[in-house]
C-alpha cells in the first residue's frame, strides 16, 4: 500500500485508558482513517472512506487471542482488528448493532484479574528502580558536599535525565496500576465501561508533554558526544598562550625559571605541565592547568631539594553568572584539607569575590567576576598579590 493511503497519529496517552481508545478509533473512523496498527507511541490507520464503527476493547494477559475467540465475536457481528500489549481491538459497523462482547460488567472484571497484578507487579519493580537510581544520584550530587561543581561541570546531566525518565515511567507504570484496578472495581460494582469517554483533553495533553520530552532526552543525549568531542589536553608550550590562564612565570617572576624533566607522560602530553578544555551547558568554556618548573642553585629552605615551584588552575566561565558564589564555595569545600574559617574573604575592587587560603608554601586563591570563576593553587615562594593580580587580569577575559 503506497504511503499516501496510510496515517500515523499519536496516540492517546495511556493504554489503560480503554473507553478512550474505543471512542478515539470510533471518531478516526468517521473521519475515513481505520485502525491497522498500534505502536507506542503512534497509530497507524489506512485511509479511506468515512464509516460509523464501534469500537471495543477486550483484555487478556496473553498477549495473543486465540482463534476460537476471535470467531466467537465474529458471530455476534465483532470482527477482529488487531492487538497490542494485552488489548485486543474488534469493529463493528455502527448499523449492525451489535451485541456487547460483554454484557455483565462484573463478569467483565475477571478479564483484568491478571492485568490488574501484573501492573501492580510492574509498578512495584520501576518504583524500586527509581528508588535506586535516586540514591545513585544523591550520591553524585550530595556526597562531596559539591553540587553546583557536579552541576557546572556537567558529567551528571545525563544521569539525571535517566532518573527523571525512570521516575516518569514510575509514576506511569503507578497510574496504570491504580487505573486498572479502579476499572476493575467499578466493573465488579456494575458500572460498564464508557465507550464513548472523551479523549481530547488528555490526547493534547499528551501530545505537548510527548513532545517536550522528546526534545529534552534528545538533547540530553547529544550533550556527551559534544563533551566528548570538545574536551582536550595538550601539553602546555613554555612560550605565553592566549587563554585565560595564570601561569607560573607570571607569577614567580625568575627568568632563570626552567622547566623540570616531565614526571608523567601519556598520549604524548606532559601531565605535569598541561592544559585541558572541557565543555558543558552551564560552563561552555572551561580550563584546566598544571604547570611546573625548576630555578637552578635555589633551595627549598628546608633543604629538601632545588625550588620547584609549582601551580594548578582551574577557570570557568559560566552561562549563569548567579552560580559563581556557590561554584566557589563548592571548590573550596572539594579542595580544602582543613577549617573553612581558614579560608579568609577579601575585598578587592576588581573582583566580585575573592577568597585566600595561606599556609607555609602553600597558597589556594578562589575569584570571581561576571560570568568568570577562577581557583588557583600554587606551591612556591611568590608573593600572594603577584598571584591575584595575575587572576584579575586572567578573570577579566571571560567575566562579560
Amino acid at each position: 500500500m503506497s504511503m499516501n493511503k496510510t496515517a500515523y497519529k499519536l496516540r492517546p496517552s495511556d493504554y489503560w485508558r480503554i473507553g478512550e481508545h474505543e471512542s478515539w478509533f470510533a471518531d478516526m473512523a468517521a473521519k475515513g482513517l481505520h485502525l491497522k496498527k498500534m505502536g507506542i507511541h503512534f497509530a497507524k490507520f489506512d485511509k479511506g472512506e468515512p464509516k460509523k464503527m464501534r469500537y471495543r476493547i477486550d483484555v487478556s494477559i496473553k498477549k495473543r487471542i486465540n482463534s476460537e475467540q476471535i470467531q466467537m465475536y465474529a458471530e455476534s457481528g465483532w470482527e477482529y482488528v488487531i492487538s497490542y500489549s494485552f488489548f485486543h481491538v474488534f469493529s463493528s459497523p455502527e448499523g449492525l448493532n451489535a451485541p456487547e462482547l460483554h454484557t455483565d460488567p462484573a463478569e467483565q472484571s475477571y478479564t483484568l484479574k491478571e492485568l490488574d497484578k501484573k501492573l501492580a507487579l510492574n509498578a512495584v519493580i520501576v518504583i524500586v528502580a527509581m528508588i535506586l537510581m535516586v540514591g545513585m544520584l544523591s550520591s553524585i550530587w550530595l556526597l562531596d558536599g559539591t553540587p553546583t561543581f557536579v552541576l557546572v561541570k556537567g558529567g551528571a546531566i545525563q544521569q539525571t535525565i535517566l532518573a527523571m525518565f525512570i521516575g516518569y515511567s514510575a509514576y506511569h507504570s503507578l497510574q496504570a496500576a491504580i487505573s486498572i484496578r479502579a476499572l476493575r472495581r467499578n466493573l465488579i460494582e456494575g458500572k460498564p465501561i464508557d465507550h464513548h469517554a472523551t479523549w481530547k483533553k488528555h490526547y493534547r495533553l499528551h501530545s505537548t508533554s510527548a513532545f517536550l520530552f522528546t526534545v529534552v532526552v534528545g538533547l540530553s543525549a547529544i550533550i556527551p558526544f559534544v563533551q566528548l568531542v570538545k574536551m582536550d589536553t595538550k601539553t602546555l608550550p613554555e612560550a605565553s598562550l592566549d587563554l585565560p590562564i595564570v601561569r607560573l612565570a607570571d607569577v614567580e617572576g625568575n627568568s632563570a625559571m626552567v622547566r623540570g624533566e616531565p614526571s608523567y607522560i601519556s598520549n604524548n602530553v606532559d601531565w605535569g605541565n598541561r592544559y585541558s578544555y572541557n565543555w558543558s551547558l552551564l560552563a561552555p568554556v572551561q580550563y584546566e592547568t598544571d604547570e611546573q618548573g625548576v630555578i637552578p642553585g635555589e633551595m627549598w629552605e628546608d633543604g629538601s631539594g632545588e625550588y620547584s615551584p609549582a601551580i594548578h588552575t582551574q577557570v570557568y566561565q559560566l552561562n549563569i553568572p548567579a552560580l559563581a558564589d556557590n561554584l566557589i564555595s563548592d571548590l573550596i569545600e572539594r579542595y580544602r584539607y582543613n577549617s573553612r574559617e581558614d579560608f579568609v574573604e577579601t575585598e578587592h575592587q576588581d573582583l566580585d569575590l575573592l577568597i585566600v587560603h595561606m599556609e607555609e608554601d602553600m597558597k589556594k586563591v578562589f575569584a570571581s567576576k561576571g560570568k568568570a570563576v577562577m581557583y588557583v593553587r600554587y606551591s612556591g615562594y611568590a608573593d600572594i598579590d603577584s598571584i591575584i593580580e595575575s587572576m584579575v587580569e586572567k578573570v577579566t577575559l571571560i567575566s562579560d
